[in-house]
Parts: C-alpha cells; sequence; structure tokens
C-alpha cells in the first residue's frame, strides 16, 4: 500500500520560513520523480518543484530563489524548504510521486496547508 505522508505546514507571517516533509512508503522511492504542487482556494492545483531520481529540479516561476526541493532516498523522503514567504503562497500543499514509464504509478499525499498572514 502506497502512502505519502506529509507534515510541517502551518501559520507563519509574510517573510517566514516552513519546510515541508512528504514520508513515502510502498513504493521504490528512489526511481520516482517527486514534486509539490499547491492548491489555493478558487485555484487549480499547480506545480510549485519537482526532483527526478536523477536529482535534477525545477521550479515554478512564483518560487524560484526561494522554494528549494530535495530528496533523501535513505529515508524515503522528499523536502520542500521555503524561506521569504508571501501571502501568496497560502495554499494546501501536496507530495506527489510518479513513475513516468507506469501511468498508474502517480500517487498523491492528503496535503498540508500552508497559510502565510500579512
Amino acid at each position: 500500500q502506497v502512502q505519502l505522508v506529509e507534515s510541517g505546514g502551518g501559520l507563519v507571517q509574510a517573510g517566514g520560513s516552513l519546510r515541508l516533509s512528504c514520508a513515502a512508503s510502498g513504493i521504490r522511492f528512489r526511481i520516482y520523480a517527486m514534486g509539490w504542487y499547491r492548491q489555493a482556494p478558487g485555484k487549480q492545483r499547480e506545480l510549485v518543484a519537482g526532483i527526478t531520481s536523477a536529482d535534477i529540479t525545477n521550479y515554478a516561476d512564483s518560487v524560484k530563489g526561494r522554494f528549494t526541493i530535495s530528496r533523501d532516498n535513505a529515508k524515503h523522503t522528499v523536502y520542500l524548504q521555503m524561506i521569504s514567504l508571501i501571502p501568496e503562497d497560502t495554499a494546501v500543499y501536496y507530495c506527489n510521486a510518479k513513475l513516468s514509464s507506469v501511468s498508474s504509478a502517480d500517487y498523491w499525499g492528503q496535503g498540508t496547508q500552508v497559510t502565510v498572514s500579512s
């Protein structure tokens, strides 16, 4: 059974920092591409940051220079370090694990709320 469990969300003032974690189980973590997505009220879910099995990263333009994604294959965990947070970063943040060669290998966590107050 595949599980992705996010943690680290919360309420923070603008300019503050948070680190999100996503612990994965039930998958061969090291071969999966991992991603962080977010969904704000009334908006579509969007990709925030991704990291491939080869540690290649990509970021949404809105978070470049402020967010950093990383992974620890030994701990089956992916992280999202967020600094200089702004109210527009307020959303539910979701962890995703995807294996491009297998269309059904696409898993989501339950989400963690991040709220940035002005």
